[in-house]
């Protein structure tokens, strides 16, 4: 699987890249034993977990002895209930069920999994050997045991665990993003600049790493234009505090450029080019 591969080629690239960065132990927060961190060890590591990948195509055979199940198809509603629907009989009594969802609530798809106790979410941010975060949400009927096994999950593989105790759409990180993104879109849609220049001015600005494009280059376009018709949809899921702050968006002229974009294959960073080109 080509995504599969090109991941794996960019995590052994950032690994060798990391002797480089005067102050390391930002780009692998949370790990006590940073100190010990050894280049071949990791890529030897790498190199063991990827190929002891499985690609199974048959949801029964993958699925009989599993402990736990990542949902991390496309951010449709739909679609994901349709998939629970169709595995649902297929794990066994054990199996925890999460979604990886980053807008979604796991209220509106538990009950399609026909375990809505030992259903909730589990969001992994991008680049995750770097910005090792996991978001774990519960619903109201999530089983409490159940919450807190993921959670053990989470930080067993290394991850920095963050519970969500109450829905919230959006979860943490994109209740703080989504707004950022979508101001610096309608900058560009309303043609008050174009994305290089927003760019620049909130990274050399704020002293980030990365603009707003960057992040939605990386996201993938495609992740953005689901993002952005859910907004549209329903206003209500932006918060009212920036509801306030900020004036309408241009939602319209949103899809109108991002629709572009991907009828000319320009879906962000994995495909090539986006908002900016990139070297394959």
């Amino acid at each position: 699987i080509p995504k599969l591969e090109d991941l794996y080629k960019t995590y052994n690239k950032t690994i060798k890249e990391m002797k480089n960065i005067k102050n390391e132990k930002n780009w692998i927060r949370g790990i006590s034993d940073f100190k010990s961190f050894n280049e071949k060890e990791c890529l030897d590591k790498a190199s063991l977990a990827f190929n002891n990948i499985k690609i199974i195509s048959d949801n029964k055979e993958a699925l009989k002895n599993a402990d736990l199940v990542i949902e991390s198809i496309t951010e449709n509603l739909a679609a994901k209930k349709e998939l629970y629907s169709s595995i649902a009989n297929l794990m066994p009594e054990k199996t925890i069920v999460v979604t990886n969802s980053s807008t979604l609530l796991p209220s509106a798809l538990a009950l399609s999994t026909d375990r809505p106790e030992k259903f909730l979410s589990l969001h992994f941010a991008n680049k995750i050997w770097k910005n090792n975060t996991a978001e774990i949400m519960s619903h109201s009927k999530t089983d409490k045991e159940v919450f807190k096994k993921v959670v053990k999950f989470a930080n067993d593989i290394r991850m920095i665990a963050l519970p969500v105790y109450k829905e919230k759409r959006g979860y943490l990180l994109n209740s703080m993003l989504v707004p950022f993104l979508l101001s610096a879109f309608d900058l560009y849609a309303d043609g008050i600049s174009d994305p290089e220049s927003i760019d620049k001015a909130w990274v050399y600005g704020t002293g980030a790493p990365e603009g707003p494009f960057r992040i939605m280059d990386v996201v993938g376009l495609e992740t953005v234009k689901n993002i952005v018709e859910q907004y549209k949809r329903v206003p209500e899921l932006l918060d009212p505090l920036f509801k306030k702050m900020l004036l309408p968006y241009s939602y319209k002229e949103m899809l109108e450029i991002i629709n572009k974009y991907i009828e000319e294959g320009k879906l962000g960073k994995a495909s090539g080019e986006g908002f900016y080109k990139y070297d394959k």
